[in-house]
């Protein structure tokens, strides 16, 4: 019983993320060019549902993610800490490089295509998602290998809708950044092009 319970709630905060980011985030932006109070609360609740979800499902030994004895085996809890400690610095130090005002989309002022934005157009999804690994490691179980997907997906939809957003306001150089540098991790499709 525990288990169905589990894919159906998935399977429902998989459905609000979708509708949050590929209907009213998508909306707002389209007709307003930036977030609404609505609109900001539905996609906080979505991560509030997703970052609440390990504790409602996972065993009683996952009380809190950053307690250092997880149920794995110790080489696995010490790469699963070296995950999250890397993913902190990569999702929080992008943040605080680009500037919070940029991170949360309330300031547009161009594209920015230093630093970090040099290896990915997503850094600190990069860098959450290297936290979620580094959890998952050293928690392992379905309960959170389905946490782990579910990530992916929510936030693919989010980048997915953001990166459109990006292409109607800043147009082709947009499009030339993105065809330079990858969505996620990768060769850049230039050097790609270059090398065959």
């Amino acid at each position: 019983m525990r288990l169905e319970i589990l894919i159906l709630l998935a399977i429902l905060l998989l459905l609000f993320a979708y509708i949050v980011f590929r209907h009213f985030v998508r909306r707002d932006y389209r007709d307003r060019s930036q977030l609404g109070a609505v609109t900001s609360i539905m996609q906080l609740s979505v991560f509030v549902g997703y970052f609440s979800f390990p504790y409602l499902f996972n065993p009683p030994e996952w009380p809190w993610f950053w307690k250092l004895r997880g149920s794995a085996p110790q080489a696995l809890q010490l790469l699963g800490f070296g995950l999250i400690c890397m993913g902190f610095i990569a999702a929080f130090g992008t943040m605080a490089w680009f500037g919070m005002g940029k991170a949360f989309g309330v300031i547009v002022e161009g594209i920015t295509t230093q630093g970090p934005y040099k290896i990915s157009r997503n850094p600190q999804i990069l860098g959450g998602y290297l936290m979620v690994i580094g959890i998952v490691l050293q928690w392992p179980s379905l309960h959170a290998l389905v946490w782990l997907v579910m990530y992916g997906l929510i936030l693919h939809w989010m980048v997915m809708t953001e990166e459109e957003h990006l292409y109607r306001i800043f147009g082709e150089e947009y499009q030339k950044y993105c065809s330079e540098v990858p969505r996620y991790l990768g060769v850049p499709k230039k050097t790609k092009e270059a090398s065959a």
